[in-house]
């Protein structure tokens, strides 16, 4: 099985596209981007050179990623969602080389809400949960549940979409009988 493209999308020579993947309408991958396999790039999506995505991923409608942006399996990016890359960008003075770009990386099964923003150089862990219309500042522990502006942590959230309360003890089963465990106010961990 191969990838497929909207007749309206923009594949350039030298993508790298995984098995399975769809790009919809109006979207452009530049030639330097490398997408894994069964991933969904909705309309009006743009993926820049150097960017790397993993296998699973969706992408909502009308999200840009940008170089310095790393998009590990199983993530999810809500629709009109933001990558930044600079971090104190200028028109007069700009600073669009790869040197200029910090590093994002969302790890393994997190996702962020519509219309979040994510400011360069920050890291979210596996799992995260980032809320529509955040603003995420640092770093998101895994399995953290993020919301509001500046995003603060609001819970914990398990990698099926459960929410984890552990008012009851250091230990919480899911729906599908994964255990986490709380280590400290700021980690918790999925030990089965």
């Amino acid at each position: 099985m191969s990838w497929w493209k909207h007749d309206s999308a923009v594949v350039d020579d030298g993508a790298q596209i995984g098995s399975g993947t769809k790009v919809w309408h109006f979207s452009h991958v530049m030639p330097g981007a490398v997408i894994g396999e069964g991933c969904s790039l909705g309309q009006n999506v743009f993926v820049a050179n150097q960017v790397t995505i993993g296998n699973g991923v969706k992408i909502q409608n009308n999200v840009s990623i940008y170089e310095g942006v790393i998009l590990e399996d199983y993530v999810f990016c809500g629709p009109s969602m933001v990558f930044t890359n600079v971090r104190t960008p200028r028109s007069e003075f700009p600073r669009n080389t790869s040197a200029d770009y910090a590093v994002t990386r969302v790890k393994r099964g997190a996702s962020i809400g519509a219309n979040a923003t994510v400011v360069c150089g920050v890291t979210l862990h596996e799992g995260a949960f980032v809320a529509a219309g955040a603003v995420v500042t640092k770093d998101v522990p895994a399995y953290a549940m993020v919301a509001g502006v500046p995003a603060r942590q609001i819970g914990w959230m398990s990698a099926s979409g459960d929410l984890l309360d552990f008012t009851g003890g250091d230990t919480v089963i899911d729906r599908l009988q994964h255990m986490y465990q709380k280590i400290s106010d700021t980690e918790i961990r999925r030990i089965v």
